[in-house]
């Protein structure tokens, strides 16, 4: 499984969307008030006896958070996105699902109203 999820998590990194990209880069390397978020981080669960995972867009640890950026696709998987949401908060994260067109459009709106009062 370890090699799996390796595999795919590199995968994902090199296929960043622009959307995502343009998210990491006001996130990365302590950007976003010196908080510490990793892309593209594999979250483990177990199921039915079954070890699992899936991988969250952004990740920080030290606030149990995670953002999803939500493209097109996930109006058509919108089923499969409240399962994810269900296992994360279940595991006591918090799921914060951004659309492209916000983080596209007003990404300063995003971190100030939505990111900042959670990290206060």
């Amino acid at each position: 499984m370890k090699e799996e999820i390796i595999s795919n998590v590199r995968e994902l990194r090199k296929k960043q969307t622009p959307t995502e990209n343009i998210l990491w880069e006001k996130l990365r390397n302590r950007r976003f008030l010196s908080i510490k978020f990793l892309r593209q981080h594999p979250v483990k669960f177990e199921m039915e006896g079954k070890k699992r995972f899936f991988i969250a867009d952004f990740f920080c640890f030290e606030k149990k958070l995670i953002i999803e950026v939500d493209g097109s696709i996930h109006l058509r998987q919108k089923e499969y996105d409240q399962f994810r949401d269900l296992i994360t908060n279940d595991l006591g994260f918090q799921v914060i699902r951004v659309t492209n067109k916000t983080i596209e459009e007003d990404i300063e709106y995003f971190l100030a109203n939505v990111l900042t009062p959670i990290f206060k």
